[in-house]
């Protein structure tokens, strides 16, 4: 995190809360200064201490660190959620497609995949809901989806360590939008077919729906195998993107010290809004972070209300088909093997 970022965080902190305004006590001695409440929850999401070991450099008490971390991710996720973990605009489903389409997969709005995150101070009595056979200690999942430049565009937290990647995907919200009809239009042309709806790569485990691409696990022939190689290589975005974000963040790296699971989710969703501020400020984008302000309704296109209560099941019933249609992933799979061995297959 450079100086320019830290000092622009740290302004829009203190006009939002004013916990890290400094005040005098009743000595006239003045307080812990908004620089000192900031710095102990940063050093504790970058390098994953436990609340008193920074106490003799910060000059902070435990107590005091434990709830500045608090303050801190609460007004991050307030002030910069709408525009560090947004969903993906009709601007950037434009440009993601045609980024991917360079690479050998047009349509493809990025790659999709779990993590899990060590809860020690899970209750014994939960023990049983969170430890699966694999981590053998308790664990939470963050679901993620990430971009070439390792951007997260979603991000679902907090399923059991027991459920796996279907489960996961089951209860996230990553295609509430599409269902519910206010997702933008993503058309793109594979192979001389069209296509409506943008896709994901994954790994084996998902299931076979129109908006999911796998690799194939025992390629046949030579059209399978440089499918299966490829796809496979851009599908590290997202595995890189998780290394990344531990790797700045090493509190979401090690084993989770806090015991509320509601406190847990609102670090790692800190963690990702200063991962995708820390990629903006890297790649210097041209955005005027100073100036933005929210486009209204910047997320959607405009939606004909209907009050027919068995119509509106009808179509939202119809639209999840259609994002689950094995038929559909087996046809948009079959047009991209040949469409990267067109592109490919002479190397």
């Amino acid at each position: 995190m450079d100086e320019n970022l830290f000092n622009r965080i740290l302004k829009a902190i203190c006009d939002h809360d004013v916990y890290f305004t400094q005040k005098v006590d009743a000595t006239g001695m003045p307080g812990l200064s908004p620089l000192q409440k900031m710095i102990a929850p940063l050093r504790m999401l970058s390098y994953g201490v436990p609340a008193d070991f920074i106490d003799e450099y910060i000059q902070i008490g435990q107590s005091i660190s434990i709830e500045s971390l608090i303050h801190f991710c609460d007004g991050v996720i307030d002030i910069f959620e709408e525009r560090y973990l947004k969903k993906p605009n009709s601007d950037d489903i434009a440009r993601l497609p045609e980024e991917n389409k360079a690479r050998g997969f047009p349509g493809m709005l990025g790659n999709l995949d779990c993590m899990h995150w060590h809860w020690s101070n899970c209750p014994k009595a939960w023990h049983g809901m969170y430890t699966n056979g694999f981590k053998k200690v308790p664990t939470l999942i963050l679901e993620a989806v990430a971009s070439k430049d390792l951007w997260i565009w979603h991000a679902f937290f907090g399923m059991a360590g027991t459920n796996n990647d279907i489960n996961v995907l089951d209860k996230s919200p990553l295609f509430d939008d599409i269902v519910n009809g206010v997702a933008p239009q993503c058309n793109f042309e594979v192979r001389g077919h069209d296509y409506n709806m943008g896709y994901y790569l994954s790994d084996g485990i998902y299931p076979p729906y129109a908006t999911l691409i796998q690799t194939i696990s025992e390629p046949l022939n030579s059209r399978k195998r440089l499918f299966a190689k490829q796809q496979e290589s851009v599908r590290k975005d997202v595995e890189r993107a998780f290394r990344v974000l531990q790797k700045r963040w090493h509190i979401v790296k090690g084993p989770a010290c806090m015991w509320k699971t509601n406190d847990l989710g609102k670090i790692m969703k800190t963690c990702i809004i200063l991962h995708n501020m820390i990629i903006e400020s890297e790649h210097h984008q041209g955005f005027d972070s100073e100036n933005w302000e929210p486009i209204e309704n910047q997320n959607y296109q405009n939606v004909n209300l209907q009050r027919d209560q068995q119509f509106l099941v009808d179509v939202m019933i119809s639209r999840l088909k259609q994002v689950r249609d094995v038929e559909m992933h087996k046809t948009l799979k079959r047009d991209l093997i040949y469409h990267l061995w067109e592109l490919n297959g002479n190397e």
